[in-house]
């Protein structure tokens, strides 16, 4: 069985000075970037328009629809302008690791400011390197706490946590505000849940038994299930002190987003990437903190928040050299240069390489937080998921069917599709 020699995931820091590049060399070729974040998508854009203005190398930025990443890049890798750049994350090595480039002591590696989030292939080719480092989790207003009698303060485990939601549910009308934004379960929203929330089961599965997980290298076979009423608490606490009924969840094209920005709720599920955003939709930086996925699991007041990445640079090593010496020079001037990396961190929120622009990200703040309080972090074992895409949509069309009808019947679906999809979904991919 294929094993994947990838990093453990390790805590995030903002790290860097910003400072300026060296001016590319490349002649004749051209970057292509499929990126894999769409809400970068403007922000990169524009980064390629001041590289192509200042050098004259054409990049292209084409960005795959949220959910869509894993078929979008094998569509565009069957073309003969395929990506010079793409991401591999460390369930794509067995995949996607034999196209891509070794970036064993390349120019955009010696950048680097840590090789914690490098991804290797099982004979020690460096396949993929991390370009952002994000954290995510419960993001609060705390001005709606406070309106409600309450601070972020007073929430340090599930039961706390419980206590205030319900509270302002209990008073949402004289309040005018829920506790929670709404939880769709379209392709725009889904991944918060199928992603990022069912992480809490994969963390303390792994925080029992490293070593059934190769001490961070590798996922397991099998999981299992033994924190999905965890899972369940939180989820349910989400979507019932919500400003959207559960029954309509599945029909998506909420914007949890604005509902958060707006007031209309103090709880959004979400991470550090929505910071930028939300302090232009005229939030107030210093009411907003992010807090753990607390789901009444022992010792979680030593919780910290989600840190880690799913965002790995790869660079086609089947472009021809010309299009590779053009895309190692568009990544280096990238980190270095001083314009380019402040636009990049403002919508990655932290980059790890040593000329970087510092980030000001207040939730990559208090994630740093945590850890510096001996909080315990809950490492991005998601990336793990075997065939990710095909394991979501199955896991969405169980938690439709119990937010249709919250039964005991329909919430084993729910598990079945998270616990035996997993083994299903691995054994198809590792065989």
């Amino acid at each position: 069985m294929k094993k994947l020699l990838a990093v453990l995931m390790a805590l995030v820091m903002v790290l860097g000075l910003a400072a300026c590049g060296s001016e590319p060399s490349a002649e004749g070729g051209s970057v292509y970037w499929l990126n894999f974040k769409p809400e970068s998508d403007e922000a990169l854009k524009e980064i390629a328009a001041i590289y192509t203005e200042k050098t004259g190398v054409e990049v292209k930025i084409e960005t795959a629809a949220s959910g869509t990443y894993s078929e979008t890049l094998t569509a565009e890798m069957d073309k003969s302008n395929a990506p010079t750049i793409f991401v591999v994350s460390p369930n794509g090595v067995p995949t996607w690791g034999d196209y891509c480039l070794d970036l064993t002591d390349t120019a955009i590696a010696k950048e680097l400011s840590t090789d914690a989030y490098n991804v290797y292939d099982e004979d020690g080719k460096l396949v993929s390197i991390g370009y952002c480092y994000e954290c995510y989790g419960i993001i609060v207003n705390n001005a709606l706490l406070k309106e409600a009698g309450h601070d972020v303060s007073e929430i340090t485990n599930f039961e706390t946590l419980k206590a205030v939601a319900e509270d302002i549910t209990a008073r949402s009308e004289e309040l005018g505000f829920a506790a929670f934004t709404s939880a769709g379960m379209d392709g725009s929203s889904s991944w918060r849940f199928t992603g990022h929330l069912i992480n809490l089961e994969y963390v303390h599965e792994y925080r029992d038994d490293p070593e059934a997980w190769g001490n961070g290298a590798y996922g397991p076979a099998t999981l299992t299930g033994a924190y999905m009423d965890n899972y369940k608490a939180l989820y349910d606490l989400m979507v019932e002190n919500s400003t959207v009924d559960r029954k309509e969840l599945a029909n998506g094209g909420f914007d949890a987003a604005a509902e958060f920005a707006n007031g209309e709720a103090a709880f959004y599920c979400n991470g550090n990437w929505e910071y930028q955003g939300l302090l232009d939709k005229g939030m107030n930086a210093e009411d907003l903190y992010m807090i753990p996925y607390y789901s009444g699991v022992e010792g979680e007041e030593k919780a910290g928040l989600n840190c880690g990445t799913e965002n790995y640079w790869a660079i086609n090593g089947e472009a021809s050299e010309a299009d590779i010496q053009a895309t190692m020079d568009f990544l280096v001037w990238l980190v270095t240069d001083a314009e380019a990396s402040e636009k990049a961190v403002t919508t990655f929120g932290v980059m790890p390489y040593k000329s970087a622009a510092e980030s000001t990200n207040r939730f990559l703040a208090q994630a740093n937080a945590y850890l510096a309080d001996g909080c315990y972090n809950f490492a991005w074992v998601t990336n793990y998921q075997p065939n990710v895409d095909a394991y979501r949509a199955t896991a969405v069309s169980a938690m439709n069917d119990y937010n249709a009808d919250p039964s005991d019947a329909n919430w084993e679906k729910v598990v079945t599709a998270y616990i035996d999809g997993w083994a299903t979904q691995y054994a198809a991919v590792n065989g």
